[in-house]
């Protein structure tokens, strides 16, 4: 359970810790899952991070000598102010002790990164991991200028995140979409059977695609299709009725006939 008032940021380190599922290499966020600190963890857990920022042009970015310096070597893009290289040397054993306590799970990323957040002043370690993270975060800002492609992919995985928000919310439309259950269990139960319904729907887009990409005897648009499917998302619901009644005991007169065999034996050059 995460609190509506708590910055989501470290928690993207919780999420990458505990996906025993999915091995990515790249995660991206909108603007309120970023930190400069957070640079610093997705990097050290061989994590690219690559936040799509509302408005990066107010980005600073930093170098390791001053202004002045990229300046008078004629330098179109100049950094704001140099890294304080200093504070990073001298805390780096214990920026190491900070990564390795996550990496080993004795503790989560946002339970550290909370307790290092709350002192009145920044922490020196807090101060250490935001230097070294504005490294890591100078260097993607000056990547994604230059690089089409991963600005395609940034916009398309968080397409696809906000993709799945909506289904959640399509889903669990009642009440509006409060949990009206007090317990924890109860609660439990009602994701659960949220969860269930999405998979089921996600299951029929499958079988139904499946369905119709068996009968195209036409290898050319049978590529077309395939093409089709995997640029796009499986995840769609408009043809579900989703405020109607679920009865789970008989089959719906206008089930489509999948033909599992057939489906089964599909083969995908």
């Amino acid at each position: 359970m995460i609190s509506a008032s708590d910055r989501e940021a470290a928690y993207v380190i919780d999420g990458l810790m505990q996906n025993e599922v999915v091995k990515s290499d790249i995660h991206s966020t909108d603007t309120h899952g970023f930190s400069e600190a957070i640079f610093t963890a997705t990097h050290m857990i061989d994590t690219a991070f690559a936040p799509r920022f509302k408005k990066i042009n107010d980005q600073r970015i930093y170098g390791f000598s001053s202004k002045s310096t990229y300046q008078k070597r004629g330098y179109t893009i100049v950094p704001s102010r140099a890294i304080n290289q200093k504070l990073i040397l001298k805390n780096w054993e214990d920026i190491l002790r900070f990564m390795a306590t996550i990496k080993l799970r004795y503790s989560s990323a946002s339970q550290l990164f909370k307790r290092l957040s709350s002192y009145a002043k920044d922490h020196p370690l807090y101060k250490a991991l935001k230097e070294f993270g504005r490294i890591i975060k100078t260097k993607f800002i000056l990547t994604y200028y230059d690089d089409v492609e991963l600005r395609q992919r940034i916009e398309k995985q968080l397409n696809k995140v906000e993709l799945a928000n909506k289904f959640s919310k399509a889903v669990f439309f009642a009440n509006n979409q409060e949990f009206q259950d007090g317990t924890k269990e109860e609660q439990e139960i009602a994701t659960a059977c949220k969860v269930l319904i999405q998979n089921a729907i996600v299951l029929w887009n499958y079988l139904h695609l499946s369905q119709r990409l068996s009968n195209i005897a036409d290898p050319s648009e049978r590529e077309d299709m395939v093409a089709s499917i995997t640029g796009g998302s499986i995840i769609a619901w408009r043809h579900v009725n989703l405020q109607g009644e679920y009865d789970f005991r008989r089959s719906s007169a206008n089930d489509d006939p999948f033909d599992m065999q057939r489906i089964l034996a599909l083969k995908i050059g």
